[in-house]
């Protein structure tokens, strides 16, 4: 087993809008102490919280794809190409931000949550595209029922959301006392956020009781240790919800020199 949880004291914590979009990054920007610096491509990773109402003036992006996916409450965005698109929960708004693009966002509650997600593509290539701009609905993104449990794929395996990165990204809902299953193949890492309740990861092929013990809010990274594909079980202790991407630990171009 080759894996880590960072508790929620261990990762980076910010503010906007004079608190009123209150962040907690477990991996965050150059400096800003995250739980971890990057996992393979997967460069930021925020989680927000919006109690009523808060603003992200327009600020610019470039070369990063980022994925905007909501738990709940409203998000709307603003650019200098697209012009205005919203997401209610569910719903995901990707911004591919090529040669650069400037916007700004609206979060309206009570209580809007949601995940902002930059991957790395070639930057040397992206640098050179045009900015582009999609929004999916929930509908649009598969849903597959298990005993006690669904995954809605929201990125890969059949879903419609369109990025450069080798990413598999997965909303895992699982009912107390219930076990889901998860094949993480060679060279591949797991970064999984606790987004309600908690649980235990345990490798199918291990026998020495070795486990992964997590709780709310928590964020886990497993690396895969062996030679062929590792078979994983989630077994949950209360009624979880749980984002994970899967991403290369090696995407096979260089990756940006980003500081712990």
């Amino acid at each position: 087993m080759r894996g880590e949880v960072y508790t929620p004291d261990k990762q980076g914590r910010s503010v906007m809008d004079d608190g009123r979009i209150i962040e907690l990054r477990p991996i965050a920007l150059s400096g800003e102490g995250g739980a971890v610096t990057r996992v393979g491509p997967l460069f930021y990773w925020s989680w927000l919280g919006v109690p009523l109402e808060g603003h992200a003036p327009m600020h610019r992006h470039q070369g990063f794809e980022v994925v905007t996916y909501m738990i709940q409450g409203k998000t709307v965005h603003q650019d200098e190409y697209s012009g205005h698109k919203e997401a209610v929960a569910g719903d995901l708004l990707l911004m591919r931000s090529g040669s650069g693009i400037q916007h700004e966002e609206w979060y309206t509650g009570p209580d809007a949550e949601g995940f902002q997600i930059w991957l790395e593509p070639h930057l040397r290539n992206a640098l050179k595209q045009n900015p582009a701009y999609r929004q999916y609905i929930s509908d649009q993104l598969p849903v597959l029922p298990f005993d006690g449990g669904s995954r809605k794929i929201i990125i890969g395996d059949g879903s419609p959301v369109d990025v450069s990165v080798d990413v598999h990204m997965i909303d895992l809902q699982v009912l107390a006392g219930h076990k889901a299953a998860y094949e993480l193949k060679p060279g591949r890492m797991l970064a999984a956020l606790a987004v309600r309740g908690g649980g235990v990861w345990y490798r199918d092929s291990e026998n020495d009781g070795s486990m992964l013990p997590f709780l709310h809010r928590d964020f886990m990274v497993i690396e895969h240790g062996s030679e062929g594909p590792e078979g994983w079980s989630l077994l949950a202790s209360d009624d979880i919800r749980m984002i994970l991407i899967d991403v290369p630990r090696d995407p096979g171009y260089p990756l940006y020199a980003k500081r712990p």
